[in-house]
């Protein structure tokens, strides 16, 4: 019998409810289920001052102590690893448990596919992850985003009502509900036909193609541009947030604060204009290239031929 290790950690439930979908409809299949706990959790709904706190960590990916994993078996024929993207990068929690010593010795010559659950920015996130199952020495085969697909700004405003309160409600009546739509939550068992029968005849070639046309993924222009050019100032703000922490906790809670009013003035008002200018003046002449980008986030990791 194939053998099936499905680990995530979940804050909010969301990410575990479409893992837990995925894994309820693999038949005659030995599904060991993980669900990661840290040892000191992240609350929630979120608190402001726990939010912005996490960013250093998350950007830099420095890893939080985590519960010990308790695994069934030595190895498996697939793993399926559950994540959300913090800050454009891995959350913390999953920092945490890729850098598991006994989940590094399970991915070596494993395939592995990842699940994503978030806003939905998760380009340079799957990279990170990417590279570290990699640098394990598993295969990505396979990768599953699902994402809130409400446009950027407005996904902003519904996310925050969220993490703060708690309540995947309608803010105000009027705004859409936030995350991953619950019809995409409720039918993600969709997708495990056919990871069951690449995992069966074990040929992954051409998996990818089937999720993506299954679940519809696909890569927004505008989000890869914020993405691509939001990293890098995130890393900016993580190491110099850092450096402030050396010299005192006070110093590190302060640049925090700056931070946050950067972070909103950064998406409210410059965004917006710098994704008007790229709009007019660069996107329509790097289209090329922009589809190549967009095929290669799709597929990062895996082997197509």
């Amino acid at each position: 019998m194939k053998k099936i290790l499905a680990i995530n950690y979940s804050q909010s439930g969301q990410l575990s409810e479409i893992v837990d979908n995925l894994i309820s409809a693999f038949t005659d299949i030995d599904v060991d289920r993980i669900n990661v706990e840290m040892q000191n959790d992240f609350p929630f709904p979120w608190t402001p001052k726990v939010f912005y706190n996490a960013m250093p960590e998350s950007v830099l990916k420095i890893p939080a102590p985590i519960k010990p994993l308790n695994f069934k078996h030595e190895n498996y024929d697939l793993i399926l690893i559950g994540y959300q993207p913090w800050y454009l990068s891995p959350s913390i929690p999953t920092t945490s448990f890729l850098n598991d010593a006994g989940l590094q010795k399970r991915l070596n010559g494993t395939k592995v596919i990842t699940v994503i659950a978030g806003r939905n920015m998760w380009l340079t996130s799957q990279e990170s992850v990417v590279a570290t199952i990699e640098s394990a020495g598993g295969e990505i085969v396979g990768n599953l985003p699902f994402v809130d697909r409400t446009s950027n700004l407005i996904s902003v405003i519904t996310i925050l009502h969220w993490m703060l309160t708690g309540k995947k409600t309608k803010k105000y009546g009027i705004f859409p509900k936030p995350g991953v739509a619950d019809e995409e939550i409720d039918t993600s068992s969709k997708f495990t036909p056919l990871i069951q029968d690449a995992l069966l005849a074990d040929d992954y070639i051409g998996l990818q193609e089937k999720i993506i046309k299954t679940g519809k993924f696909s890569v927004l222009t505008t989000v890869m541009f914020i993405e691509s050019r939001a990293k890098m100032l995130f890393q900016v703000w993580a190491k110099l947030i850092k450096k402030k922490e050396a010299k005192s906790q006070q110093s590190r809670e302060k640049w925090l604060n700056v931070f946050k009013y950067y972070l909103i003035f950064a998406i409210f008002i410059v965004s917006p204009i710098v994704l008007l200018i790229y709009s007019i003046l660069i996107r329509p002449f790097t289209q090329k290239s922009i589809n190549l980008n967009k095929r290669n986030f799709l597929y990062l990791g895996i082997r197509r031929k």
